[in-house]
């Protein structure tokens, strides 16, 4: 859920929000298909019956791909918004500050 604080800094022209990321979306976007393409050869991999260790040798590629976007996202999160709202607001900037914090915290959860 976004608070009205770190909402309102979000907002680009007309009230849409602008994201850290928006430089790098096609990178991102790109990135992502490779991935949901990985994600359909290993349904493929159990389908025909492949063998364990190279069905989980290619998840760990695929752990290690979606962790590598996550990164992505997090660092831009902490250049863009983060830096944005601490020039712009405290109260903001602590806002996101904490939802990075807790972004951070269910990313090594996961």
């Amino acid at each position: 859920m976004t608070n009205p604080v770190t909402q309102s800094l979000e907002s680009g022209a007309g009230g849409h929000a602008t994201h850290g990321y928006i430089t790098d979306k096609e990178r991102y976007l790109a990135r992502l298909k490779r991935i949901e393409g990985q994600a359909r050869g290993v349904a493929r991999m159990v389908d025909e019956e492949q063998y364990c260790i190279d069905i989980l040798t290619q998840i760990s590629a695929l752990t290690a791909a979606l962790r590598g976007v996550a990164l992505g996202l997090l660092d831009d999160h902490m250049k863009h918004c983060v830096l944005d709202a601490a020039q712009l607001d405290s109260r903001a900037a602590e806002a996101k500050m904490q939802e990075a914090s807790e972004a951070i915290g269910r990313f090594m959860r996961a």
